[in-house]
């Protein structure tokens, strides 16, 4: 079968991590994905460590499948050469600042003049309108204007960084792959595009869901760690063990904490978390610590209630469990000869291209000749 995005044209103006993760979706999807680059130096990503043969480590895991052009957007003919390529182009997607690329000549209007179905991707922190739009920002910054990093970030002695690029992923680049598709089918009933607007903070919102729903209904809005899912339940919590590792307990539902308490001898007196939260809580976690991690793997095994240790990411990655889901098959091989898993990434294999070389990132401007033929075709 073709795989789901087989003939469609995505050019990518986008650096980093937002544009790039979307689009190297795309690709893996059959969508033909061409970076637009600077000749100096092209994405900065490029040159982020740690180096995997002559580009970054995570330049290459975001960006295998893609061609790549090196032109100066700031030149007199930058507008002139692309024109061809906008005009066949399904899907376009830039990561400037609001402004940017009007200023460039590469602008929403502008674009839409020569490709009315261009579905047109603009992916910011604040969005393209508001007090907020034109200001710098990183994801760390749009967690904590979005209110997401008060409901779970240590102690104020020692608070913790999170340790994924949330709102670059949840609030941008997923976001980003989503309305790009309804705005594909959309075309197809309109024969129009469209310009999006996909501010990462924004696109936060939507998951502290459950804490939404706290504030508003009754209030009381969740704060650090004292909420359900956040850390403030016996039940829903992070407990270390003798030997100081983690042991990962979310037996929210009844039966599965009522097998929970049963598994670790809890006193009866404290199973019903409700009357005494901060009792239950002290009693497992003396009883979590008193043994080893082994102890408790071994224990939650054979008893189902949502309990697990934490892994470290190596652990995870050799687990033959997610081995034989596929998740690392794909590997990446750069111009030394070193190999590397590709990035696994959540689209059903059914709808993927198929797997195979040329998979690598491109090197900086390796498809210019593909330009000169877009100028020489008209």
């Amino acid at each position: 079968m073709p795989a789901a995005l087989d003939g469609l044209l995505v050019l990518d103006f986008a650096t980093l991590l937002p544009g790039p993760l979307a689009t190297l979706m795309l690709a893996e999807a059959g969508a033909e994905v061409v970076k637009i680059e600077r000749p100096d130096g092209g994405d900065d990503m490029r040159h982020y460590p740690p180096q995997w043969g002559e580009s970054g480590a995570a330049f290459s895991l975001l960006n295998r499948r893609k061609k790549s052009l090196a032109i100066d957007l700031k030149a007199p003919d930058a507008v002139a050469r692309l024109r061809s390529l906008i005009a066949r182009a399904d899907v376009l997607v830039e990561q400037f600042r609001p402004g940017v690329m009007t200023r460039l000549g590469l602008g929403y209007d502008a674009c839409r003049a020569l490709n009315p179905r261009l579905v047109y991707c603009s992916i910011t922190g604040y969005g393209q309108s508001g007090d907020n739009s034109g200001r710098a920002g990183h994801d760390l910054n749009y967690q904590a204007e979005a209110g997401l990093l008060s409901l779970s970030y240590g102690s104020a002695e020692q608070p913790v960084v999170p340790p994924m690029l949330t709102a670059d992923i949840a609030g941008g680049a997923y976001p980003a792959v989503i309305n790009i598709l309804m705005a594909l089918r959309q075309r197809e009933m309109t024969g129009e595009g469209t310009h999006l607007d996909v501010a990462m903070a924004d696109g936060l919102f939507t998951l502290p869901f459950w804490a939404l729903a706290e504030g508003q209904a009754t209030g009381r809005w969740p704060g650090n760690a004292n909420s359900l899912l956040s850390g403030g339940a016996a039940r829903y919590r992070l407990y270390p063990t003798a030997d100081g590792k983690l042991l990962a307990v979310a037996a929210i539902e009844q039966k599965f904490w009522e097998a929970f308490c049963e598994a670790i001898g809890l006193d009866p007196e404290l199973r019903d978390d409700r009357q005494s939260p901060e009792a239950t809580t002290r009693r497992v976690a003396e009883i979590v610590r008193d043994r080893s991690a082994a102890y408790w793997a071994d224990l939650f095994a054979r008893v189902d209630c949502c309990c697990n240790l934490v892994r470290s990411l190596e652990e995870a990655q050799a687990d033959p469990r997610f081995q034989a889901r596929g998740l690392f098959a794909e590997r990446l091989v750069n111009e030394a000869g070193q190999g590397m898993s590709a990035l696994p990434l959540p689209i059903d294999p059914s709808l993927r291209a198929a797997p195979g070389l040329p998979a690598s990132a491109p090197g900086l401007g390796a498809d210019n000749a593909m330009l000169d033929a877009f100028e020489r075709d008209g």
